[in-house]
């Protein structure tokens, strides 16, 4: 087996966190002055709710439109599709009382990441709905490459106690969205995801604001044990399935290993049906 690196002994070193003293505000939570901002989220009662020590960012709609995240308000076949699978998705979320779900994939290259991002601007796009996208796929981390600044610290950072989640959070100038990068990658990832701090910051995002969805971006389902590790945390998975590359047997191993009470839908992604790329099922 692989040594640990320097990174993931300092991530699963068992030492609990310093408790923030009473006059420090949480970053997530609501800013005291109830001023607007423009990292402004809105909660379901309509108050505004201000990640106020959050990094604003601002994207290039048609630089992402080139990378297939479509940030745009214009009329796209694609983008409908995002929007049918946001509609499946609120309702069974909402019918349940469920607030985490993760998005994986059977195996490598199949969208899951795109989807994710997509359905993430698409549910924040929804009044009332908050939206935090945090990528846990730790091996191969790759929100930043869309959102994120060089050098901008990520989940990693966090992990080894070198920055505070205030530091890190993104805020994509995407109304309701708020983006959690990784930035460095793991080796012995699902050892990372059991760790005293990953499960001080799910209780934490969990926690905090009951009309928030959050979604987490994961590695290839079949690749690692990852997903399997972190399952206990999540309430749902939504699994993307590549049209002539995903095999019948790739799915129903998927679904042996979720279990179909956790599997909320499957996503058939890149097909070749006219008029449509993404498909819910």
């Amino acid at each position: 087996m692989d040594r640990l690196t320097t990174l993931e002994k300092s991530a699963l070193r068992e030492t609990a966190s310093p408790t923030p003293a009473p006059a420090e505000r949480h970053p997530l939570a609501p800013d005291e002055r109830g001023l607007p901002a423009a990292n402004t989220l809105a909660t379901a009662s309509g108050v505004d709710v201000a990640y106020t020590r959050t990094t604003t960012v601002q994207v290039d709609p048609a630089r992402l439109r080139e990378l297939r995240i479509f940030v745009s308000k214009k009329h796209d076949p694609v983008e409908q599709s995002y929007k049918v699978l946001r509609t499946h998705v609120l309702q069974r979320m909402r019918a349940n009382g469920w607030r985490t779900l993760a998005i994986t994939s059977a195996g490598e290259g199949n969208g899951k990441t795109l989807t994710a991002i997509n359905l993430g601007i698409s549910l924040a796009r929804e009044v009332n709905q908050t939206v935090l996208l945090v990528d846990l796929d730790l091996r191969r981390p790759s929100l930043g490459r869309y959102f994120v600044p060089a050098g901008h610290p990520g989940l990693s950072d966090y992990l080894m106690g070198e920055a505070e989640l205030s530091e890190i959070l993104i805020h994509p100038n995407i109304e309701r969205l708020v983006v959690l990068p990784g930035h460095k990658p793991f080796i012995h990832s699902s050892e990372v995801l059991s760790s005293p701090r990953m499960v001080q910051l799910v209780h934490e995002i969990r926690s905090r604001y009951e009309d928030r969805i959050t979604l987490f971006d994961m590695p290839p389902l079949l690749a690692s044990d990852d997903v399997i590790a972190f399952l206990p945390y999540l309430d749902a998975v939504l699994l993307v399935v590549e049209e002539g590359k995903t095999t019948k047997e790739e799915v129903q191993h998927a679904q042996q290993l979720l279990g179909v009470e956790k599997i909320i839908g499957m996503v058939l992604n890149k097909s070749s049906s006219a008029g449509s790329t993404l498909t819910y099922y």
